[in-house]
């Protein structure tokens, strides 16, 4: 007789295989696109620049993306930071959607199992997975920055890593309605343009700046916190991985960068928590609470801040 199957250990059941024809579709969209957008931006900026409608535009669409990831993607929905009402938590899904950085759910399943293994054997995109020194710390931080999308042959499974997010109905037809919301991305700079110039011209160049560079360039700078933000900086607090502050970074993700705070308290809705760390992240957050749309904010604890502390003496 046929003896049965051996149950699936822990690790099993933590990620999911996937086809090669998905694997395939994250090289496209999640790799080549980007980069072939940016290259495009070199002539485009070279024939005829950038006018002032396309780059407010482009910068308006850049502030919703990173927001939409750093507040709505990441401290509210991956780390329950704090809690909103129900209109401003689909605002954000929304805007988090916009960045076209994947399904709210296989985001934050990712995301929750980078924290659990970060840097070390699990972690999905770990800089320092081939080694500490010369070309192996490079591999790593191009498998940190794109690579882990194509290589990877299993994802973090939502049902393991996000339960919570899934008996969410709102978040459920987010997820099933995401096509339309990565077209939106899309559509929503090239009509604005169209409208504002009342033109074609304007349309398809504001989808180039405001859409295509956009979106590439909202991908590598979020990105970046994977590579850069674990394998440069500061690290003022006691972590168990390499997690640090790049001032650069975190001006580009509008607070994401002071990521060392961050892995020491990953539920804190303020990542800069030291002095001439701006977070602009959490003052938008902060703005919420005093509007009345946020509650249950979890701030810094000031005791928590000396605890933590790598240069306090036990």
């Amino acid at each position: 007789m046929r003896s049965p199957s051996p149950r699936p250990g822990p690790r099993t059941a933590e990620t999911v295989a996937i086809t090669t024809g998905r694997r395939t579709a994250y090289l496209v969209v999640l790799v080549v696109l980007p980069v072939l957008s940016l290259i495009l931006a070199v002539p485009a900026a070279w024939g005829w620049g950038i006018g002032p409608r396309d780059l407010v535009i482009a910068v308006a669409m850049y502030f919703v993306s990173i927001f939409g990831i750093a507040i709505g993607y990441h401290r509210l929905f991956t780390h329950r930071a704090f809690a909103c009402d129900r209109g401003l938590r689909i605002a954000l899904m929304l805007a988090g959607g916009m960045a076209v950085e994947g399904p709210l759910t296989l985001w934050a399943a990712e995301h929750r199992r980078h924290h659990k293994y970060a840097d070390r054997e699990g972690d999905p995109h770990s800089p320092w997975r081939y080694g500490d020194s010369g070309l192996a710390l490079l591999r790593g931080m191009l498998h940190a920055q794109v690579g882990w999308f194509y290589t990877a042959r299993r994802r973090s499974s939502p049902p393991h890593w996000v339960p919570d997010l899934l008996a969410d109905p709102d978040v459920r037809r987010f997820d099933a309605a995401y096509p339309a919301v990565v077209a939106m991305s899309f559509a929503l700079p090239a009509a604005v343009g169209g409208l504002w110039s009342m033109s074609w011209q304007g349309a398809w160049s504001a989808l180039l700046w405001g859409g295509l560079i956009r979106y590439a360039v909202v991908h590598h700078v979020t990105w970046s916190v994977n590579s850069i933000a674990h394998t440069f900086g500061e690290r003022p607090f006691r972590t168990r991985d390499r997690s640090s502050n790049v001032r650069w970074v975190a001006t580009l993700t509008l607070g994401e960068g002071w990521h060392n705070w961050h892995h020491a308290e990953p539920t804190c809705a303020r990542h800069g928590v030291l002095k001439g760390q701006f977070d602009p992240s959490a003052r938008l957050i902060r703005w919420f609470e005093r509007a009345g749309w946020a509650h249950g904010v979890r701030w810094p604890d000031p005791a928590r801040l000396i605890s933590h502390r790598a240069d306090r003496v036990p």
